[in-house]
């Protein structure tokens, strides 16, 4: 039997290929038309295993956090299981910061995720954090990993005092440190442990 020209659609292939475009176009390339394009088939094609752009965008979410580690949340201490989980985020996204402008767009409904959600919860009201307090703690600690990820993608270094030492002299001298760093890498990474480390730090709640 002869191989079909095209490759079988799935909605696994759909939603990788969605992902690539995203990669590359940022947020317009999670469109159906787009992914159609991509896969050579007719957009109608996709509606029978994708019901609509939102859903795409979701199966483009679930790919991305499949690959985030949320059981040191279940299974370590607060603490230990917090930096393991965010180092994991970080990680995730970082391989497709891309992503980020369009995931933020949408509310999330994909399992994979509202399950790490329900770990971070459980383990936050273990530690003594009341129900009320559960959102604000995790969209503290989100934001801070997405924008280390969006921290990561723009130029390796976001300032340059140069030629204004006499005007900023501390500022300056902070700035030259960085010749002794990794030219790719010089502040992202450590930045994202240092704030980490002080979140950490702060996430029991103060007893009253």
């Amino acid at each position: 039997m002869a191989r079909p020209k095209q490759p079988l659609l799935s909605r696994d292939l759909i939603a990788r290929t969605a992902l690539a475009l995203v990669d590359q176009h940022g947020s317009e390339g999670a469109s159906i038309r787009r992914v159609a394009a991509r896969l050579g088939v007719n957009p109608t094609s996709l509606y029978h295993h994708v019901p609509d752009r939102a859903a795409l965008v979701e199966d483009v979410r679930a790919l991305v956090s499949a690959s985030i580690d949320s059981e040191p949340l279940r299974t370590m201490a607060w603490e230990d299981g917090l930096r393991a989980w965010a180092r994991s985020y970080r990680a995730a996204f970082a391989r497709h910061p891309r992503t980020v402008p369009l995931l933020m767009s949408t509310r999330s409904s994909t399992p994979v995720v509202l399950n790490a959600y329900e770990y971070f919860a459980v383990a936050a009201e273990g530690v003594g954090w009341s129900s009320r307090d559960v959102l604000p703690l995790l969209t503290a600690f989100e934001s801070f990993v997405i924008g280390s990820v969006l921290d990561m993608s723009g130029p390796p270094v976001m300032f340059d005092p140069s030629g204004q030492e006499q005007a900023l002299p501390r500022f300056a001298a902070a700035f030259e440190t960085l010749s002794d760093e990794d030219p790719q890498d010089p502040v992202a990474t450590r930045a994202f442990e240092l704030g980490l480390r002080m979140l950490i730090d702060s996430s029991r709640p103060t007893p009253v």
